[in-house]
């Protein structure tokens, strides 16, 4: 069951790719790491297919018309050596070179819009988007670099575990992503 507030902001935004009537130079989040990366570079690596970017808008704003830029996340193609795992999980897996991955590179929330779980519709919408890929190209998990320690918790919270001796590289397989989904569905 969706936690309280959640619906609220689901209705309050829409989720869509990143375009030229984003206002990027506005956007800020308080990290500036993360308002740089929107304002200067991510569209240039949406271009040039190094990571799709999807960003949070008002959704009363009409598609395609000048909007604000309330959050965003970026996703990309990744792989994981089999040694980075637990050993529980690597003895599972086949003995392949790298684990097909998924990889959550950046995830913001605009100041103005902090309190109102957009971080977390953002990192759901971020794995229910994961999810559907998987079923035209493999991943097998998920992965995130949190900048510091509060973003590790808040992965830790949605169920990714910490990379061995790596406490800000996570990681969620895809198999737990999709019983989240299918119990959430019931």
């Amino acid at each position: 069951m969706p936690p309280t507030g959640r619906r609220d902001i689901r209705d309050a935004v829409r989720i869509e790719a990143l375009g030229g009537h984003h206002d990027r130079a506005a956007f800020t989040c308080g990290v500036e790491v993360l308002d740089d990366y929107l304002r200067r570079q991510a569209s240039q690596d949406q271009l040039r297919k190094f990571s799709a970017c999807h960003v949070a808008v008002d959704a009363a704003t009409p598609a395609g018309t000048p909007t604000a830029v309330l959050g965003y996340y970026t996703l990309s193609t990744y792989g994981i050596r089999p040694g980075e795992l637990p050993a529980d999980m690597t003895r599972r897996l086949p003995r392949y070179p790298v684990v097909p991955a998924a990889l959550l590179g950046r995830l913001a929330v605009a100041c103005s819009h902090r309190g109102m779980r957009l971080g977390e519709h953002l990192l759901i919408d971020a794995l229910a988007r994961v999810l559907r890929l998987s079923k035209d190209i493999a991943v097998h998990a998920i992965v995130v670099d949190a900048l510091d320690s509060t973003a590790a918790d808040f992965y830790a919270s949605y169920c990714f575990q910490r990379f061995p001796g790596e406490p800000l590289r996570l990681f969620r397989s895809l198999a737990t992503v999709a019983r989240a989904f299918s119990s959430e569905n019931r």
